[in-house]
């Protein structure tokens, strides 16, 4: 039986070739993002845990600002982007990433949290991801098309990895840069490296958080048996998968606010951090409570608010996601370093447990609505963050979650933390929106 005779087994064995090539190209940069992602997450939760006993660094933060202001201007240059460099480099068919920007973004990340700013953990593995790439692209000589599917491969990795979701990490790398279409021959090796890193970080014994959403109340109406889902809960999901894309809007266009007024009002740009330093130790004076600092997922006392304790009744004050985003914003928005994703979940899961008091619904099934609908609001993933409901939540409530997630999309304005839309251009930035899962005719 010669491949000519049978031209489709010479198909097969081309896709097979390509496969083992990009596994054995994929292989060694999953397992190095994994690796220090693990490394990153393991002293992450030291620094954070070090500030809990010495409650003092906070008033240091000024300071912990002013040197990541200064190692960034001498040694970062423009790998101070970050995500927004990576995205640039995969859209530009695969451009170099500074090598630098691995070790700047993790000591600036620990920096931020030892100190007490309030800032995520995604930005950090994503830029790490992204880096690395770069860097096997140059030893292998990738390229110009498998450069960019490299460095969306290191995206996925570093993605998947620091939440132990590889399938949306996957789905995430292909979204975030997505204008109407899926790029599908980066799918199978962003899913490659975001499984290899995801279970070398658990290799490592790093563990991840753990949530629950309790079993749901059985609506016996004629309209749930007949349509067999809870028509009233539905509606509910739906106003507040609204109310979760305005908060994504108000975390963004904060973000923007803040830094286009402090550039506005400081010539000396070392001020910015500095001042930004001051008044998130003013707020936690003025409040009394450290909840609102770092990443928010450990506690810091047995009854402070955090991402965990928002799943529970009376887990969360009325205000809770408001604080977090106005602590959240002011940390990046003058200069400090980490991402927004985990404080965007803080505040999703925070004000869902706020929705679901107020309109009597399912604290935990509203706590992880808002979890992945806000960060579908800010990110522009909707679909990635569907599935990451089903990977941190379970596939029971898939159809909330999908609910939640687009409304939230489609309610969140014409700007997100990935890429900025001026706002005359927001109606046809919306049309792209809806024309982009084929909601209307673009």
């Amino acid at each position: 039986m010669t491949t000519k005779k049978y031209p489709y087994f010479s198909e097969q064995l081309i896709v097979l070739r390509q496969l083992v090539r990009w596994f054995l190209l994929i292989a060694p940069l999953a397992i190095t993002a994994g690796s220090i992602v693990a490394f990153f997450l393991w002293a992450l939760q030291r620094s954070i845990h070090y500030r809990f006993a010495h409650s003092w660094l906070l008033y240091l933060l000024p300071l912990a600002g002013l040197g990541i202001h200064f190692i960034y201007q001498f040694i970062g240059k423009h790998a101070e982007k970050g995500n927004t460099l990576i995205l640039e480099q995969i859209q530009q068919e695969g451009g170099p990433v500074p090598k630098r920007m691995v070790p700047l973004i993790l000591a600036t990340t620990l920096m931020t949290h030892l100190f007490g700013g309030s800032a995520g953990r995604e930005g950090t593995a994503v830029q790490m991801g992204g880096s690395i790439a770069s860097m096997f692209n140059v030893l292998f000589k990738l390229e110009s098309e498998d450069r960019s599917i490299m460095l969306s491969a290191g995206v996925a990795a570093g993605f998947g990895a620091v939440f132990g979701t590889p399938l949306t990490g996957a789905i995430f790398a292909l979204e975030v840069l997505t204008k109407g279409k899926f790029n599908y021959k980066v799918l199978l090796p962003a899913l490659m490296a975001s499984l290899l890193a995801d279970a070398t970080v658990d290799a490592w014994q790093v563990n991840h958080q753990h949530y629950r959403i309790d079993e749901l109340p059985i609506n016996a109406d004629y309209f749930s048996r007949t349509l067999h889902f809870d028509v009233l809960l539905v509606l509910k999901v739906i106003l507040a998968a609204a109310a979760f894309g305005l908060a994504s809007y108000l975390f963004t266009r904060m973000i923007d606010q803040i830094k286009a007024m402090c550039s506005a009002i400081f010539k000396a740009k070392w001020m910015i951090p500095f001042v930004g330093g001051l008044i998130i130790i003013a707020l936690t004076q003025v409040l009394g409570r450290p909840d609102y600092l770092s990443l928010g997922v450990d506690p810091e006392y047995p009854t402070a608010v955090t991402l965990q304790s928002a799943f529970y009744l009376g887990g969360a004050d009325t205000w809770s996601w408001l604080w977090k985003t106005i602590y959240t914003t002011i940390t990046i928005g003058t200069g400090f370093k980490g991402g927004e994703v985990t404080p965007l979940f803080y505040i999703g899961a925070t004000l869902g447990n706020s929705l679901a008091m107020l309109m009597n619904a399912p604290v935990s099934l509203f706590a992880a609505l808002g979890f992945i609908a806000v960060f579908a609001g800010a990110t522009n993933t909707p679909l990635a963050c569907t599935i990451m409901g089903a990977e941190l939540f379970g596939a029971e409530h898939l159809l909330f979650f999908a609910l939640a997630c687009f409304i939230a999309y489609l309610c969140s304005g014409h700007i997100g933390i990935y890429g900025r839309r001026e706002p005359e251009k927001r109606s046809r930035y919306l049309r792209e929106k809806l024309a982009r899962y084929n909601l209307t005719r673009a």
